[in-house]
C-alpha cells in the first residue's frame, strides 16, 4: 500500500463528518484517497465504486476495496442500507441522473455526502458577464473539453434535495479550502453537503 497522503481540504472536511468504524461507499473514488485515509485513522470500512481504469488502479494501490462500475446505471448491487455514509466528491456535476443517484444515495447509505464546484461563485458569474465560460480552480475546464454537464449553485442543489424530500442535515461552502460564512452563494467555490431522508 502507498504511503497516506494529506486530503485536499474538501475531503478533510468529509473525513471529519465520518465517525469511527462507519461503512462508507465512496462514488466515483478515483484512486480511493478518501476511503483509504478513513481506513488508516477511523478504521472506516466500505468500497469504492469508480469506472475509469487508472482510478481503479490507484484504489488498489491504495488498498481500497473497489469495483469498476458505471453508477449511472444505478447502486441495484447494494442493498437499503448497506452503509452509514454515501459519498459523491466532486461528480455530480457530470452525472446525466442526478435525482435519481440522490435517491439512490440515500436508499443503500443513511447519509448522502455531495461536494460539487459552485456556479454561483463570484468569479464564475463574472467571467459570464465579460462573455466566456467559467474556468476556475473548481471547474477547470474549457466549455469545449469539460466532463460537466450540470452546473449548479449552492442554493440550486438546496431546492433539488428539497423537491425529492431529502433534508440538509449540514452544508459547509469553500473558497481556497477555507470556510465561507457570509453570501456562500456568491463567495464560495465549492459546496459541501450532507443530507438524508426527512
Amino acid at each position: 500500500m502507498s504511503e497516506l497522503k494529506t486530503l485536499r481540504p474538501d475531503l478533510q472536511y468529509i473525513a471529519n463528518w465520518i465517525p469511527p468504524q462507519s461503512r462508507v461507499l465512496d462514488l466515483g473514488c478515483g484512486d480511493g484517497e478518501l476511503l483509504a485515509w478513513l481506513a488508516a485513522q477511523k478504521e472506516v470500512s466500505g468500497y469504492g465504486v469508480e469506472i475509469d481504469v487508472n482510478g481503479v488502479v490507484g484504489c488498489v494501490a491504495n488498498g481500497v476495496n473497489v469495483i469498476q462500475s458505471d453508477m449511472e446505471s444505478g447502486l441495484s448491487t447494494f442493498e437499503d442500507h448497506s452503509f452509514d455514509y454515501v459519498v459523491l466528491s466532486l461528480t455530480i456535476q457530470a452525472m446525466h441522473n442526478i435525482e435519481g443517484i440522490l435517491q439512490e444515495m440515500v436508499r443503500v447509505g443513511k447519509t448522502g455526502i455531495v461536494t460539487f464546484p459552485n456556479f454561483g461563485f463570484w468569479e464564475n458569474r463574472w467571467q459570464i458577464l465579460m462573455g466566456r465560460m467559467p474556468v476556475s480552480e473548481t471547474i477547470p475546464f474549457e466549455w469545449y473539453n469539460t466532463p460537466n454537464i450540470h452546473f449548479c449553485t449552492v442554493n440550486d442543489f438546496a431546492k433539488l434535495l428539497n423537491k425529492l424530500g431529502l433534508k440538509i442535515d449540514h452544508q459547509l461552502v469553500l473558497n481556497q479550502g477555507e470556510k465561507v460564512e457570509f453570501l456562500p452563494n456568491l463567495l464560495g467555490s465549492l459546496a459541501l453537503v450532507r443530507f438524508n431522508k426527512v
